[in-house]
């Protein structure tokens, strides 16, 4: 008799986003298997921003002291992605990180609801069924695969749209040392060409310079003004109004990031976190910190449902689901972020945009000091 291998989770994709989330199912005593569509774990892209919230999540982790080297108190600082990818991917148990597969397609299961994942080599990984003359059983699909989701697609969340940017990026290494403070610095020309530069360490420097493309910016950004600023003082104090205007905006959100409806978020027992759930505007520096928040309360949601429920299959969407409430206006708060950084947006969105984070978020740095909470989170019975 062939022996079964019981896996709880698949994840889909090495990124940071599944990586953390394997961790924190990991640390969380959930077993599961991440799926990468290379041969070789994926550090691409020079560097990774780590905001304060960022940090948190990495400490719930329990890999924020190896990464000290970049840390400076509770600030902004950038890394190595290869260093953040290396140091998640080391934490894992061997085995975890199953290399060259790649998920082409999703569809559920009829009579089981279990996610069947049609693989490049034509294998499938399916609930109950063989595979490379071995069983494997399958309960969630988790999918960290990036802004072109395979899981994404399944789940028909709305397309990413491009970012009307053109950024370069790049490392500079100082032998003798740089003599730059360990701080962020930024500069911009007429709010469309900007450079900007952080430091690593005393010798490597982390730089960039970016050009958005305005199509009439001046008259564009002049009505918008006035707009807002004589529409939020009638709205400020009308709570129904403010209540309207947020479900408004919550139905096109994000233009790069698909939908915020949780039914359109987890379908079954399939859901996204990351950029497949979230693409960030590379000016808001949260794409890396986000994707962690993710995995944190991905795994504490699910681990409240096995704790109580041992994992009865019907209790997945309710833990699924609770993923969704809980990342939902954290989501909004972001992408509204993206949007006013965007020029492409129409106007009424862009302004609604903005009222909502002039009433709801008032603090436009506080969203680096969000906290999404303990991943050792302790449940009542």
């Amino acid at each position: 008799m062939e022996e079964m291998e019981e896996i709880e989770i698949f994840i889909v994709g090495t990124g940071i986003c599944g990586l953390a989330t394997a961790l924190a199912l990991h640390r969380k005593g959930i077993k599961n298997v991440v799926l990468e569509r290379s041969e070789s774990l994926r550090a691409s892209g020079a560097c990774i921003t780590i905001r304060t919230n960022g940090w948190r999540c990495l400490d719930q982790l329990g890999v924020g002291s190896d990464l000290n080297i970049y840390r400076r108190r509770a600030e902004t600082r950038c890394m190595r992605r290869s260093d953040l990818i290396r140091i998640l991917a080391e934490s894992l148990p061997l085995g975890t990180i199953r290399l060259g597969c790649q998920i082409l397609s999703v569809t559920l299961d009829p009579l089981t609801s279990y996610p069947i994942n049609q693989l490049q080599n034509g294998s499938a990984i399916h609930a109950k069924s063989r595979f490379n003359l071995s069983l494997i059983r399958s309960q969630v699909l988790i999918g960290c695969d990036e802004a072109n989701s395979a899981v994404a697609h399944f789940l028909e969340l709305k397309p990413k749209i491009l970012l009307s940017l053109s950024e370069t990026r790049g490392f500079t290494n100082y032998p003798s040392g740089h003599g730059f403070k360990m701080e962020f610095f930024q500069v911009s020309e007429d709010d469309n060409i900007m450079f900007g530069r952080l430091p690593i360490d005393n010798k490597l420097v982390y730089w960039f310079v970016n050009q958005k493309i305005k199509p009439k910016a001046s008259i564009y950004s002049l009505v918008t003004c006035i707009l807002v600023t004589r529409i939020s003082a009638v709205i400020a104090k009308d709570p129904e109004l403010i209540h309207k205007l947020t479900l408004e905006s919550m139905k096109d959100f994000p233009t790069g990031s698909g939908g915020h409806d949780k039914k359109h978020f987890r379908k079954g027992s399939v859901t996204v976190a990351g950029d497949a759930m979230h693409v960030m505007d590379p000016l808001v520096a949260q794409g890396g910190s986000a994707s962690i928040e993710d995995g944190v309360v991905l795994a504490r949601c699910l681990a409240q449902k096995s704790r109580i429920n041992f994992f009865f299959t019907a209790d997945f969407g309710e833990a699924l689901d609770q993923y969704v409430k809980e990342r939902r206006m954290r989501v909004v708060w972001l992408s509204s972020l993206h949007t006013l950084i965007d020029s492409t947006p129409p106007l009424l969105v862009r302004i609604i945009c903005t009222i909502l984070l002039m009433l709801l978020f008032s603090d436009y740095a506080a969203h680096t000091q969000y906290d999404c909470g303990r991943l050792w989170a302790i449940y009542m019975m």
